[in-house]
């Protein structure tokens, strides 16, 4: 057991993300009323608590992560008891989204602060990968509030389209496998979407390319030795 805490305090990006990889799993069995928004909600609050335990392992301020998570869990709780809220749901997903963009700001500033690629950084690269996918999927709901129909789909093409629904296009389009069938159709909605795939191809232009050179000049130097 110490040695399971012993590599989770060590590796939070790991832990931040294995828990993401899980809700992907979990979302599905869980439904969209009552008893699954609450474990929603929960589950939500819980990957909060592990990204501001991983922004304290990088330069970047853990007081902002505070201040912007803080209202984020008195909000989640509130949209699991009106969830038909438009209000509340719209402030809490532009709460959510500007949580994780700055979560994944810290992470990405974290895998820059050296020259070198420790075994945390190289988790952190996956779970920034979900963390930004987590922001982009509550801009959509924001979106999708703000200007209706703004998504369709191959089923009940008229319907607003469910978190699950909007983190498989977020996820689809980061990752540009264009596998989604759920489609952008207004112009603000579309704008969003073009902004996740430049930040995708960025991502891995920058961010992964640079962690892979660093950790094949570390196996380098250890062949040196």
């Amino acid at each position: 057991m110490r040695k399971w805490y012993a590599a989770a305090r060590d590796t939070p990006s790991a832990v931040l993300l294995f828990v993401q990889l899980a809700g992907i799993v979990i979302f599905p069995f869980l439904g969209e009323e009552g008893f699954g928004r609450a474990v929603v909600g929960i589950f939500g609050i819980l990957v909060l608590g592990l990204a501001v335990a991983a922004v304290r392992m990088t330069p970047a301020l853990t007081w902002v992560s505070l201040l912007l998570g803080l209202p984020v869990v008195g909000l989640t709780l509130l949209e699991s008891m009106v969830p038909d809220n438009d209000g509340v749901v719209l402030t809490s997903a532009v709460f959510h989204a500007a949580f994780y963009f700055y979560t994944a700001y810290a992470l990405i500033r974290y895998m820059f602060d050296d020259d070198h690629a420790s075994r945390d950084e190289l988790w952190a690269t996956g779970s920034t990968f979900t963390v930004v996918a987590w922001g982009f999927a509550y801009v959509y709901v924001a979106v999708q509030i703000v200007w209706p129909d703004s998504f369709t789909a191959a089923q009940n093409a008229g319907d607003p389209r469910t978190w699950v629904e909007l983190l498989f296009l977020s996820i689809t389009t980061l990752s540009s496998t264009g596998l989604s069938d759920i489609v952008p159709i207004t112009p603000h909605a579309r704008s969003a979407v073009m902004l996740e795939q430049i930040a995708g191809m960025l991502y891995l232009a920058l961010v992964v390319s640079r962690m892979v050179a660093l950790t094949t000049l570390r196996i380098a130097n250890r062949s040196k030795d």
